[in-house]
């Protein structure tokens, strides 16, 4: 069976996302990128280049430009070799494990966010896909109609009317905000691997990052091909994405990707549906493409 994941170009670029629904990631590094983060934005909140919509641009840029280099350099050359080497029926059950780890931290958050059918659904689904799914390596729950609630802290707290503040661009984690940035730090007592001992806890984050970058190889083009500006780009429509999934409480995805891209990402499955947002609409003025490295 096809792995229940969602490819967009968006995501290349936002970890974070994906790790704050499977927060396998170490508590340490985690801390270490919030950490720095704050302490770079201490020096960049009252500097000439600030602006109403994202004061930290300047800060922000710096560290999207490194993770776009980590990303071009490392991640995508591990994650190929990782494809290459690594039979789809493999990497399908690796996808559809890490994805039923998920569903404990969505069930959670659907209840926090009151959501009573939603959150039935993905109990659901973690027992069918733990029980008969061996350990979810078989995504049983989305053919038999329950339907995946996808959700993280930070959502909860924007349901719950904190304001998202500032963007944020964290190292290595990507895009985010100082609301979605706390919800990533609480996320990880919502995840099971968090209560592993340490050495299984960060093998686990390891292959997990491979298998998500993996299953969007193919959007990585479509992002480079989308904007001359990737990072005013990447910035818009994640913050355009969060709001979405605030105000509609569907849980859905808006599609950011066309159907060329299915042929390129095997192992993933098609745009789940809903509305759309609005367009994406920069706030900046595009710079010269050569400042980020192509992928």
């Amino acid at each position: 069976m096809a792995p229940h994941n969602k490819k967009s170009p968006i995501l290349v670029y936002s970890m974070s996302a994906r790790l704050a629904s499977v927060s396998t990631a170490p508590r340490p590094l985690a801390a270490a990128a919030l950490t720095a983060a704050a302490l770079l934005a201490s020096g960049c909140a009252t500097g000439p280049q600030a602006n109403q919509d994202d004061p930290l641009e300047p800060m922000n840029r710096a560290v999207f430009k490194v993770n776009d280099t980590v990303d071009q350099y490392v991640a995508v050359p591990i994650a190929k070799g990782y494809q290459k080497v690594t039979p789809e029926p493999a990497r399908t059950a690796v996808t559809n494990f890490f994805s039923n780890l998920a569903d404990v931290g969505n069930f959670a958050n659907n209840v926090l966010q009151g959501k009573g059918v939603e959150a039935a659904e993905t109990l659901m689904r973690v027992a069918i896909n733990s029980v008969l799914g061996i350990g979810g390596l078989i995504d049983i729950a989305t053919p038999a109609g329950l339907s995946k609630h996808s959700q993280d802290f930070g959502l909860t707290l924007g349901v719950w009317g904190v304001p998202s503040g500032p963007y944020l661009v964290l190292p290595l984690f990507g895009p985010s905000s100082f609301r979605d940035g706390v919800g990533l730090g609480a996320s990880f007592y919502l995840d099971p691997a968090h209560y592993l001992d340490p050495a299984w806890r960060n093998s686990l984050f390891g292959v997990n990052v491979v298998s998500t970058r993996a299953n969007l190889l193919g959007a990585t083009d479509l992002l480079s091909q989308a904007a001359l500006d990737k990072y005013a780009f990447v910035r818009d429509a994640y913050r355009q994405r969060r709001q979405y999934l605030i105000e509609s409480g569907s849980g859905k995805l808006p599609a950011y990707d066309d159907e060329d891209d299915d042929a390129a990402a095997p192992g993933t499955s098609a745009p789940a549906s809903g509305p759309a947002p609005a367009p994406v609409k920069s706030t900046t003025t595009p710079v010269d493409s050569s400042e980020t490295p192509k992928q």
